[in-house]
């Protein structure tokens, strides 16, 4: 039989704890005993103020001191406490600047036939000074220690600033594995690698391969590059030291390459071992732009982490490995090989990713059957996986508050749309607002369906979401990469469906259609000045830039057109909208009964999917041809 030794184990905790909860009680002992000798002064002179609640006038006390009245006065400073022959007490005040022997001359009486006590209390003062002075330091001093100590902190935190704040995550301490990540395979093998090595390093040194410095991972916010590290976290088994970018900064110049320093130290010190920083940007910039000059404090820490990476000290068992979303801001010397040797860029999930980040986050939540999956994710295009995530906790929260069991597709459409548009606000409109608005997205609804290049019609709804008051949602049928310039225009058209409506309906203009006017108008002018979709040519007349190879777009030099050639410019991006509001106007004209029948079912129950839109329209088929 082995010994148990868990009781053990449970009892140094437990007397761990007992021992942190007595240091907290005693300071909070200390910090009372302060405040009570503080305000102790105070409590005595009410106390005794209430005790001597009977106050005698100066000129009465004199009178009674003549008639014999009174047995003895005790002379406090300006205070008089006098005891009448029948055992009552009394206080009187008399002037500061004159003595009680001066005082009974003046009023007639002899000193020597009074029986008067003279108090000295110049040691009470001294002392009353004293404590007045040195308590609120104590005080203060005693609460500034508590608030330490309440955070698990010693004294000497105030002198360790430039010590690293990364957490330490030893083998077990992280649940998260590859399993749970999902729509991001090329970086998941990547960092299999990664990890291979730490664990098998004999197997890549046998044929000469060293170890990466540095992965960097890149993306826009919510497709997984922290969820990442975690993995890497779990599945490693070596040392994982986590930190944000921004926690190395601080106000004092040089703690945070201090503090750069005193985290490679600690990961060397139990390499093999991998640093994970995070919102590397908030550190690693480019040097040598603004206005600030070579000793900033960002820049030091940037160049510590330059030296640690690749320095002259070897660094072979350690790995950094840094996420951001804006690769393009970060310092060249930071991303050159021997520091950061591999760069993984992670884009939004196709559908496949996408059905597996369903199937990952769904796990745990009761669903019907009926939950069509391959529809989710297209109807999820564009949804990065904090997205998804996000939206099926938002279906989970609708069902439960509307009493149900499971979750359906009902509840997933609904926080599909609440997380892109937010939520549903009733807003109070009147009639003829609501017509306003049924007509303007059935005016979208329909020159989408009836153009050739567009996708079908997902959803029409007049309820106010956000900023707008109706919406008419189009996602992508599949992910593409490439736009064609007929496809470019026909979704000029579909934007401009709006405003055509009203101008057929109402013969009127309403502010509705401001947004999609800017949106058909940003579009066309990109297909002129960037695409090159005019008869002006190939020739781009916008910004001098380019691509990084971080994808991110660096600027170098404004557009300097002539007149003539931004005249020409303006007249194509013209024309581009005149041929797609005439294409929407054609089709809103065409259909009008279609449409009056579209909103006619908007105004009776404010949403439509696409199968109720269908059943009016008909199913899409290839569009109709405009010329």
């Amino acid at each position: 039989m082995f010994p148990n030794i868990s009781p053990n184990i449970d009892n140094k905790k437990k007397k761990k704890g007992v021992e942190i909860k007595l240091k907290i009680n005693l300071w909070k002992i200390i910090i009372v005993f302060l405040l009570f000798l503080f305000f102790a002064p105070f409590l005595i002179s009410i106390l005794q103020f209430q005790i001597d609640s009977s106050q005698v006038e100066l000129s009465q006390l004199l009178t009674d001191i003549k008639s014999k009245k009174v047995e003895e006065v005790v002379v406090q400073d300006q205070k008089l406490i006098v005891t009448y022959n029948d055992g009552e007490t009394k206080h009187s005040t008399k002037e500061p600047s004159i003595s009680f022997s001066e005082l009974l001359d003046r009023s007639g009486i002899d000193p020597t036939q009074v029986n008067y006590v003279i108090s000295d209390q110049s040691l009470g003062k001294i002392f009353g000074e004293v404590i007045g002075l040195v308590l609120p330091i104590l005080l203060m001093a005693g609460l500034f220690l508590l608030i330490l100590r309440s955070q698990n902190r010693g004294v000497q935190d105030i002198f360790s600033f430039g010590k690293s704040r990364a957490r330490l995550f030893a083998k077990g301490k992280q649940d998260i594995t590859f399993a749970d990540v999902a729509g991001v395979d090329e970086a998941k093998k990547e960092l299999e690698e990664i990890v291979d090595f730490l664990k098998n390093p004999a197997k890549y040194r046998a044929v000469g391969a060293r170890t990466p410095k540095g992965v960097l991972l890149f993306g826009p916010s919510g497709v997984g590059k922290t969820l990442l590290a975690k993995a890497v976290a779990g599945e490693t088994g070596v040392p994982f030291f986590s930190m944000a970018g921004s926690e190395f900064m601080e106000m004092l110049v040089g703690v945070g390459a201090s503090r750069v320093r005193d985290l490679f130290a600690q990961a060397k010190a139990q390499a093999p071992a991998i640093i994970f920083i995070d919102e590397i940007d908030a550190i690693g910039r480019q040097r040598g732009r603004g206005f600030v000059g070579g000793h900033d404090e960002r820049e030091q820490t940037l160049n510590q982490i330059l030296v640690e990476m690749d320095g002259f000290t070897p660094n072979d068992n350690v790995i950094v490995v840094a996420a951001t979303n804006r690769g393009d801001l970060l310092d060249p010397a930071l991303l050159r090989p021997g520091r950061f040797d591999r760069r993984i860029t992670l884009d939004m999930p196709d559908k496949e990713g996408r059905l597996a980040i369903l199937k990952i986050h769904s796990k745990n939540k009761k669903f019907v059957e009926s939950v069509n999956w391959d529809r989710v994710a297209d109807r999820t295009v564009g949804f990065s996986g904090a997205d998804l995530e996000n939206m099926l906790n938002e279906a989970a929260i609708y069902a439960a508050r509307n009493n149900k069991k499971e979750v359906n597709m009902e509840d997933i459409e609904e926080a599909a749309t609440k997380v892109k548009l937010g939520p549903a606000k009733k807003r109070l409109q009147s009639e003829e607002d609501r017509k306003i608005t049924a007509y303007h997205e059935a005016g979208h609804a329909i020159v989408t369906h009836f153009l050739p290049k567009m996708d079908p019609v997902h959803r029409i709804s007049i309820v106010a979401r956000g900023m707008s008051l109706g919406h008419t949602l189009i996602p992508p049928a599949a992910d593409r990469t490439h736009e064609t310039k007929s496809r470019l225009m026909d979704q000029i058209a579909a934007m401009l469906g709006g405003r055509a409506a009203e101008k057929e309906i109402f013969d009127e203009m309403t502010s509705g259609a401001s947004n999609d006017i800017v949106q058909a108008t940003r579009l066309a002018r990109a297909m002129v000045i960037e695409f090159g979709m005019s008869e002006l040519g190939p020739i781009n007349f916008g910004p001098q830039s380019e691509i990084s190879d971080m994808g991110a777009m660096e600027w170098y030099e404004g557009a300097n057109l002539a007149p003539s050639t931004q005249e020409k410019v303006d007249n194509e991006v013209k024309k581009l909208i005149d041929f797609g509001y005439r294409k929407a106007a054609v089709l809103v004209k065409k259909h009008k009964k279609l449409m009056d029948k579209v909103v006619e079912r908007l105004m009776e129950k404010e949403t439509l999917d696409r199968e109720e839109f269908e059943k009016i329209v008909g199913k899409k088929e290839n569009g109709e041809s405009f010329k």
